[in-house]
């Protein structure tokens, strides 16, 4: 039986006819090759060619040979072909989900860095809510799911992200505007947009609440964060969201101000327990962590000096 690399020597000896153009070929030393021919032919018992004035011509035998090594080729071709496009990503889909909030500014800035990695990959992305969560990955719709919190499933794996952190956010020339902190007692004294007590962040704000004893009014719901971001840059109230949604300056015309209670919360991917990652899935979850933790704080404003009397605002609390 032939090796792959006898394979591979005997064929350039054959196309180009003498041994240092084999070597040549095959970027080795001219004796390395003669030797390795002369133990071929020995240990097969086949003489493979006829030596003339330095060139060696195949022998009848060795055609034939020849036809099938072209072939074991063609098929080496083929694989080499393939194994790039692996490397390229373009036999390959990467399905993901996430949570609204890590969509919008962060998995962009992911997929980036994943479609510089494999330029033909395949990309399919979904925006859930977290309870579509769980049967996205169980019914094998995509292949893991970037969470704003983790839950309690026997059929789920969650690895961690980052941690953040919730920020008030008030349109330009509010008179909080420009505002190094805010706390929950000054937040419920306007008019409030899109904190769910339901959902994992409009949590953290309503246990600051509850805990601080105050009452506060939702005056309109909205449930993703870019849709929040317009209806307080419209003037229709403050908000608070996460800093993810916010990052890099992923929603212009609104002011960023730091919540003086602990708003800290973490991130996680979820996949299917005991389902195999492929190098394209982590690959992205190593970029979209690498994101997520690289935002770090964020830093609101410095308080602008007031230079008019401050407007009387009447609380809607009291």
């Amino acid at each position: 039986m032939m090796t792959l690399r006898q394979v591979e020597v005997i064929r350039a000896v054959m196309v180009t006819g003498t041994i240092g153009g084999a070597a040549r070929l095959l970027n080795v030393s001219a004796p390395g090759i003669s030797r390795l021919v002369k133990y071929t032919e020995k240990s097969l018992g086949v003489r493979f060619f006829q030596r003339q004035n330095g060139r060696y011509f195949p022998t009848a035998e060795a055609r034939n040979i020849f036809e099938q090594i072209n072939g074991v080729y063609e098929k080496m071709d083929d694989l080499t072909e393939i194994i790039s496009k692996i490397g390229r990503g373009d036999l390959s889909e990467l399905r993901i989900g996430s949570v609204p909030s890590i969509s919008q500014v962060m998995v962009p800035r992911a997929i980036e860095r994943v479609r510089r990695r494999y330029p033909e990959l395949r990309i399919d992305i979904n925006i859930l809510k977290i309870e579509e969560a769980v049967d996205y990955l169980l019914l094998g719709r995509g292949d893991c799911v970037a969470m704003s919190y983790r839950l309690e499933h026997p059929g789920l794996d969650f690895l961690p992200l980052a941690s953040g952190e919730l920020f008030c956010i008030v349109p330009a020339g509010h008179e909080l505007a420009g505002c190094k902190q805010v706390s929950a007692k000054e937040i419920i004294r306007y008019p409030l947009i899109g904190i769910d007590p339901n959902d994992p962040y409009g949590r953290i704000m309503a246990e600051i609440f509850a805990r601080n004893k105050l009452d506060y009014d939702i005056t309109i719901r909205a449930r993703f964060g870019t849709t929040v971001c317009a209806l307080v840059k419209a003037g229709l109230g403050i908000a608070v969201i996460d800093q993810f949604t916010v990052a890099h300056g992923g929603y212009p015309g609104v002011d960023l101000l730091k919540i003086v209670e602990p708003t800290r919360f973490d991130t996680y991917i979820a996949v299917k327990r005991g389902a195999p990652l492929s190098l394209h899935i982590e690959h992205f979850i190593e970029c979209l962590r690498s994101e997520m933790r690289a935002v770090g704080p964020v830093k609101a404003a410095p308080r602008k000096p007031e230079s008019r009397p401050r407007r009387e605002t009447t609380p809607r609390n009291k």
